[in-house]
């Protein structure tokens, strides 16, 4: 679960606090995957599907992922990334969202990642870019796409038809009334809005309150440094911190 974009154009400006927000959602998520495979191991015993603890926590380091990555798009545009710099920058997030898939096969064959969280964000990415200049309007297409996700599953009770959205085919949509089984889903509904939000709050704050996201900031020392230094490095953290916690709690089994 993350957000990888980052602020283009001619030696941009980088916003430590976009990255400290990013750092603060990989702290999170590092945290909460470490319990999964304490449980995946037999260390602890947790319901990670149904129980509210851990699928709120799940909802919100997501969300604070998708809002940050709308906010850094927000840069990005602001600061004049060109879409060659977006679709090199897409590139390595559509392709560490294969290596994941990849990966998952091997560990979960049976519920595999097929649309986790790099797959949404390379989808979302493309029509939060292509939409940035909808100013206030995608506030209210945030609200909708979230709405929806309330809505799909009453419209698929009421005409059957509909039933073709809980389908491989279509549930990467979201539009569904069952979740499908897999270890990780990001689909578009409701998370689109939730990164539209993302992008709706950054051109309000560099329009009204800039000094919000640190752009009058010095730069960052000490502890704040190796946190903004995390947030910039988040999609390769994303990539080696499940194998790497993995190993340790395997090497952990290995001495029971």
């Amino acid at each position: 679960m993350a957000a990888w974009t980052e602020a283009g154009g001619h030696m941009p400006q980088r916003l430590d606090r976009i990255d400290l927000l990013r750092a603060a959602a990989m702290l999170w998520m590092t945290a909460y995957h470490l319990c999964f495979d304490l449980d995946f191991f037999g260390f602890i015993d947790a319901d990670f599907y149904r129980d509210p603890f851990w699928t709120w926590q799940r909802t919100a380091i997501v969300s604070l992922f998708l809002f940050t990555a709308g906010l850094s798009q927000a840069v990005a545009v602001h600061q004049g990334q060109n879409w060659a710099r977006f679709w090199r920058r897409w590139l390595q997030v559509a392709g560490a969202a294969v290596l994941v898939t990849a990966g998952s096969v091997l560990m979960f064959p049976h519920s595999f990642i097929y649309f986790g969280v790099l797959h949404g964000i390379a989808v979302m990415l493309i029509v939060v870019r292509a939409t940035a200049g909808w100013g206030a309007w995608l506030w209210v297409l945030g609200g909708v796409v979230i709405g929806l996700k309330f809505a799909a599953p009453h419209a698929i009770a009421l005409w059957p038809a509909l039933e073709v959205f809980n389908g491989p085919a279509l549930n990467w949509l979201g539009l569904i009334s069952r979740k499908p089984i897999t270890e990780d889903y990001v689909p578009l509904v409701p998370w689109l809005g939730v990164m539209w939000w993302g992008m709706a709050a950054g051109q309000w704050a560099l329009r009204q309150r800039p000094e919000w996201l640190g752009a009058a900031q010095a730069g960052a020392s000490g502890a704040r440094r190796a946190l903004v230094t995390l947030g910039r490095w988040s999609l390769t953290y994303y990539l080696l911190h499940q194998p790497v916690l993995l190993g340790l709690v395997w090497l952990l089994v290995q001495t029971r």
